[in-house]
């Protein structure tokens, strides 16, 4: 009998084991994440509050360069990621949510305080809850991939179109649209991140996965808020 039990016990320790270290990673990923959101909005909310700083960037095209910068981080983390180093890439991660702050310093110029905590909160509770059925559905949620990118694709082109056209019912359609693509992005995401861990990473791999992980999610939460913001907002007078 106590052969039987410990043999049980060692077969059920690769999948205890396994299970250990997913949950470890993913919350790493989400530990980044929240720090870098936090990192964010202590950027933008101290840029917003310094009229030395804001005058001088928004006011010029130079906010042309502080809205673009993010992205610069993005490629290059994407392209360069197998030949940076963890610590790198998670210096990188930091500095692009510090420029992302500076970037998003207009909407407490623009929005209410309490716009912005209601799009935010309203955020995180989205966020949440498609995280968690990422992570916990057995459905394959692949099958949905090029649907979003496409989606995405098109929330895309129509933003920048309406910066030309400035029409208020597209902005609106573009919100919405957004929204759902995001919101499923976010599901997609988590589940994708999940099924990439593997144990016989090593240590630096894992924490390069662990940086690409929160960056897409990071992604996906700023853009739902931003969006929540535009389409329920109350501005200042």
């Amino acid at each position: 009998m106590e052969h039987m039990t410990r043999g049980r016990s060692a077969g059920f320790s690769p999948a205890a084991n396994y299970d250990e270290g997913l949950r470890a990673h993913m919350l790493r990923i989400y530990n980044y994440m929240g720090l870098g959101l936090a990192l964010t909005g202590l950027v933008a909310m101290l840029v917003a509050s310094v009229p030395a700083i804001y005058v001088p960037i928004f006011s010029t095209p130079l906010k042309w360069v502080v809205m673009l910068a993010p992205l610069g981080f993005i490629m290059f983390l994407s392209f360069r990621i197998e030949t940076v180093s963890g610590a790198t890439a998670q210096t990188l991660f930091w500095a692009f949510c510090a420029v992302m702050g500076l970037s998003l310093a207009s909407i407490f110029l623009v929005y209410t305080g309490t716009s912005i905590a209601r799009a935010f909160f309203g955020a995180a509770a989205m966020f949440a809850g498609m995280s968690i059925y990422g992570y916990t559905t057995k459905r394959d949620l692949s099958q949905f991939g090029s649907f979003l990118m496409m989606g995405l694709i098109g929330v895309i082109i129509a933003s920048i179109l309406n910066i030309f056209l400035g029409s208020s019912a597209l902005q609106f359609a573009i919100s919405i649209i957004g929204i759902i693509v995001f919101v499923g992005l976010t599901a997609w995401d988590t589940q994708s991140i999940k099924l990439q861990y593997a144990e016989h990473h090593d240590d630096e791999t894992r924490q390069k996965l662990a940086v690409m992980g929160a960056l897409s999610l990071y992604l996906n939460f700023v853009n739902i808020f931003q969006l929540l913001l535009s389409l329920t907002g109350q501005r200042e007078e």
